[in-house]
């Protein structure tokens, strides 16, 4: 069954309720899953500048797996959301961790250059 995305995302707050699992068909036998984009965007909190960064979201899943569709749409609704660097990643990883409870998993965020300045977070266990 497919997965049916209902909702789209805001643009003022992050919308973990985007967000959706589908089953994992093989549970028990352990795979390393690597979602990456060069697409993620907020906001600097005190200048409203937009912050650009690579994602990285790493994990093992247990039972079940992320729909890839509503992450998309999730990593959205941080487009408009005044967020410093270390907030963002621990939020994306308390969102996938509830969402997915998996064996391990790792959120890291790469930050363009600004003001001469790059910013590198993670938060997780590589995997």
């Amino acid at each position: 069954m497919k997965p049916v995305i209902k909702q789209f995302p805001t643009f003022d707050k992050v919308s973990k309720q985007l967000l959706q699992a589908m089953p994992y068909q093989y549970v028990g036998s352990d795979i390393n899953v690597c979602i990456q984009t060069e697409e993620f965007t907020c906001l600097c909190p005190w200048t409203g500048l937009p912050d650009f960064a690579d994602l990285t979201i790493k994990y093992i899943p247990a039972k079940v797996v992320v729909e890839l569709k509503s992450l998309k749409m999730y990593l959205q609704s941080y487009r408009m959301v005044g967020m410093v660097h270390e907030s963002v990643v621990n939020s994306i990883m308390k969102d996938l961790k509830a969402l997915l409870k998996p064996k391990k998993i790792y959120v890291e965020l790469n930050f363009k250059i600004r003001g001469g300045i790059t910013t590198t977070v993670s938060a997780g266990n590589a995997c």
